[in-house]
């Protein structure tokens, strides 16, 4: 796919009506919030006693059975050197060693900051970022089909993500782009959300090698001194489930935790598969795993900022395939935020997953009540929450802008309701008087433009004007949504200085080594 996108969507033809009221209904919306600050307070799911027992137990587990930190002596000799017991490639931990660690030192609050101030990010207290989805190595889009995904893929979705308000952040591997060679591609990754992009950004996760690469890259983009003492990159350190943490992820750990950059210390977890089939086991192995974590980046690093990561789902237990959007999944985020806030470190989880092959009411299904569970939970990053499709093995560039409409509706829900002396239109009330209508009223005028959440996706018209506007199910609106997003994409720009030294790092870089044409 080149830069443009495809000039002839799929389905019927349609009159220009609809382009028409989606335009006029674009131009009522609010303006962009740099991140979402939750009015509405999250949902507990546990009460006090059970958070404690989930909290012994955990501790427990770390004690007895302990978590193991594979090829990674030195991760091992720090933890020792903390009073960590140590046997071969396992840390057992005292109870209440990681808690009281973690508490000592890390921020409850702290910005990520991007290249254009005015999207930088608050992680903690209230507030949400919404990111994109990560990771998924095939892309799929009504024209073309599912598909591997390229370089270029990568970056029409870095430029569609920077055009969605919905959005607020332009994430990590947005897209796996399998035409580069694997031990590089990251460096073109980092390239196109600098240069594509002006919102914050993921660094690279795999290994202290790419991490370093994304350390420097942002030092040429924010300046060294800037870089040390201020968070402008994004880490994900995944578990290997259960109670491992290996070489790739304690390596990445290590390089952000050491240069101030925050860490996400996130279990990936199956409930069934990788933990327990329940709820409760789940969450306390979740639990201390993210303790152990969170407290070695403490200890590299006191004050460092750090997140608690949850990344909880279930497996069909007739096939063995994951599962979305359950009741399970949604207990465990919400039990998830409660332990967050508890320990006192924001909350990182993920959104609109969906083992859906395509942009369909299950995956609309599965995806709203994962992120919905999500925003109650009292998140404060969200992963994947535009796009995902096939269990995190597709993005769709038509479930993107249908999920960013959800976004912006649930954006909207969390601002709680208004009390102003507006809101109360009581003098509207007494002008219209019983039996009349508002729709002409002075109230109504000047606040109709904003007054409901005006959908990017839905059809709203009669049936007749459906018909007219060529009969097309959201997918279908959807395809043109993003093609329109797409062409009116605007560059944010990038100081020639700093383009040509990003560019002159990458090329000696990838130089230095020989390409690696594994996945």
């Amino acid at each position: 796919m080149g830069d443009d996108p495809a000039s002839a969507p799929p389905g019927k033809r349609r009159t220009g009506g609809r382009a028409g009221r989606q335009k006029a209904a674009s131009e009522q919306r609010a303006p962009r919030a740099p991140y979402i600050v939750r009015r509405l307070g999250a949902f507990d799911v546990l009460d006090e006693e059970g958070l404690a027992l989930v909290e012994r137990n955990a501790d427990r587990l770390l004690d007895e059975t302990g978590m193991e930190f594979r090829d990674d002596p030195e991760i091992l000799e720090i933890l020792r050197r903390a009073g960590a017991r140590i046997d071969g490639t396992r840390a057992r931990f005292e109870p209440g060693m990681c808690r009281e660690t973690v508490q000592a030192s890390a921020p409850s609050e702290f910005p990520q900051h991007a290249r254009n101030p005015a999207n930088t990010v608050i992680l903690g207290g209230r507030n949400t970022v919404l990111c994109p989805a990560w990771g998924p190595p095939f892309v799929t889009d009504l024209d073309r089909g599912r598909r591997y995904a390229t370089l270029q893929d990568f970056r029409n979705l870095v430029k569609l993500h920077q055009t969605l308000p919905e959005l607020h952040h332009s994430g990590g591997v947005v897209c796996e782009p399998v035409d580069m060679p694997a031990n590089k591609r990251h460096l073109d990754m980092l390239y196109t959300h600098i240069r594509y992009s002006d919102r914050a950004f993921m660094g690279a996760f795999i290994g202290a090698e790419r991490a370093g690469d994304a350390v420097e890259m942002a030092k040429i983009v924010f300046g060294d001194a800037f870089v040390e003492q201020n968070p402008v990159l994004y880490c994900v350190s995944n578990t290997n489930a259960p109670l491992v943490l290996d070489a790739n992820m304690s390596g990445a750990l290590k390089t952000y935790a050491r240069h101030n950059q925050p860490v996400a210390c996130t279990p990936w977890t199956l409930a069934g598969a990788m933990s327990p089939c329940t709820v409760a086991g789940t969450l306390t192995q979740v639990l201390a795993e993210a303790l152990a974590c969170l407290c070695l980046v403490q200890l590299i690093r006191p004050g460092a900022p750090c997140l608690m990561g949850s990344f909880a789902s279930t497996m069909s237990m007739q096939s063995g395939a994951p599962t979305f959007g359950t009741p399970e999944a949604a207990k465990m985020v919400l039990a998830s935020g409660q332990l967050a806030r508890r320990l006192g470190v924001p909350l990182h989880t993920v959104g609109t997953l969906s083992a859906s092959k395509l942009p369909d009411a299950q995956s609309q299904q599965e995806g709203t009540l994962g992120l919905t569970m999500a925003l109650l939970a009292g998140a404060n990053l969200i992963n994947h929450a535009t796009g995902w499709l096939e269990g995190g093995l597709v993005t769709s560039y038509e479930k993107t802008v249908i999920d960013a409409d959800l976004c912006g509706k649930l954006a909207r829900f969390f601002e709680g309701i208004d009390l102003s002396d507006n809101a109360f239109a009581m003098q509207a009330i007494s002008e219209v008087g019983p039996g009349a209508h508002f729709l002409g009223s002075e109230h109504t005028q000047a606040n109709f433009k904003h007054a409901f959440y005006q959908s990017t996706s839905s059809d709203n018209s009669s049936y007749e004007q459906w018909l007219a506007d060529g009969g097309n199910d959201a997918a279908v609106r959807a395809n043109r949504r993003w093609k329109q997003l797409l062409e009116a994409y605007e560059d944010p720009g990038l100081d020639p200085a700093i383009d040509e030294a990003l560019q002159e790092f990458i090329a000696k870089r990838k130089a230095s080594m020989p390409d690696a044409n594994y996945f």
